[in-house]
Formats: structure tokens, C-alpha cells, sequence
């Protein structure tokens, strides 16, 4: 299991299937509460197959997950099972906020 410190964490990938829509609206929604935060992390959305290599964490589709890890498989990935219920972001903000590891734990999609 990947696991990152906080103060490790400077890109946020939030992905989707093509790359538009439904991550574009997550992203923004992210780079919103981050910058509100006083954050200096960078979150961007991208397809699920173009993730970056020096993408620390990426916020996924629990569909799009396993291809996620494939693709970055040095990034945490935190996954969601509902767009307007995104826990995964939450989840990440929270931790980041906090100054606390952020990690993928096994089986807890929200």
C-alpha cells in the first residue's frame, strides 16, 4: 500500500474515463477547498490513462481504480463510488489539513 506524508503531497490527479465532465467538476470542487485550505498543492484532472508520473495522489472512480494504480503505481489512490458523495476528497483535504499520512485503505470506497 502506497502511503504519503502530507507535507509530500504537491499534485492531486483527479481522473475519469476520457478526461473531462464529471473530473473537470471534481477538480475544480478540490482546488477550491485546497486553496480555501491555504494549501500549496496542485490538483488537476486528467484521464485515467495520462496520469503523470509525479503524481503523488489520485482521486478516482472505484471503477477506474485498479487501472489508477497501474498507471501511477507510486500514488495513493483514494476512490469514490458516488460523484456528488465524493468522501474520497474529504477524505484527502481532511488528512492533508491535519498534517496526517494519507493513504488508501484497503476497501474503504465512499
Amino acid at each position: 500500500m502506497v502511503v504519503k506524508r502530507a507535507d509530500e503531497v504537491k499534485l492531486v490527479v483527479f481522473v475519469c474515463e476520457a478526461g473531462m465532465g464529471s473530473s473537470l467538476i471534481g477538480a475544480n470542487q478540490l482546488k477550491k477547498k485546497i486553496k480555501d485550505a491555504g494549501l500549496s498543492v496542485r490538483v488537476i484532472h486528467s484521464p485515467v490513462n495520462e496520469i503523470p508520473a509525479e503524481t503523488d495522489v489520485v482521486v478516482s472512480h472505484e471503477g477506474l481504480a485498479d487501472r489508477a494504480r497501474k498507471v501511477a503505481p507510486a500514488a495513493v489512490v483514494l476512490t469514490f463510488r458516488n460523484f456528488m458523495n465524493n468522501t474520497a476528497s474529504d477524505r484527502l483535504l481532511k488528512s492533508l489539513v491535519a498534517g496526517e499520512e494519507v493513504s488508501a485503505e484497503a476497501g474503504h470506497a465512499s
